[in-house]
């Protein structure tokens, strides 16, 4: 009861830092899509990981709790369904909505870029690790 209770005042007292800014199409895309595993989490769904395990062994630097709250995220999106196996304990799976299907070759496209600059993506995100520690 007092994890509940608390929960519930988190939720109450939480405020945006940041106003919510829908202006163009990068804002919503930011709103739906951002979050750091997000893009590997809707990747993974299509390549056929589908159950919550093969999800975290798919992205094993996150925690389960992180990988839930984007999933819920997704869902609320529409970007992702949930289908619950009514069996002890219970199945859990998830997959791509038509909508979310059509994320994957922009997902790609982005993946792709990234593959193609990875020495120099790496070294300019190291430097200014690096600068801040």
């Amino acid at each position: 009861m007092h994890n509940t209770a608390h929960w519930i005042t988190f939720v109450i007292m939480y405020e945006r830092k940041i106003p919510l800014s829908l202006n163009c199409g990068l804002d919503l895309i930011g709103e739906v899509v951002y979050g750091k595993w997000k893009m590997r989490l809707l990747w993974f769904i299509n390549e056929g990981n589908k159950r919550p395990s093969e999800l975290q062994r798919k992205i094993p630097n996150a925690s389960r709790r992180v990988l839930t709250i984007q999933l819920k995220e997704l869902e609320e999106h529409v970007l992702i369904s949930k289908i619950i196996f009514p069996q002890v304990p219970p199945k859990v799976e998830y997959s791509l909505t038509e909508f979310g299907q059509s994320l994957i070759p922009i997902i790609g496209v982005l993946g792709q870029w990234g593959d193609e600059n990875e020495n120099r993506l790496r070294e300019v995100i190291l430097r200014r690790h690096n600068s801040e520690s």
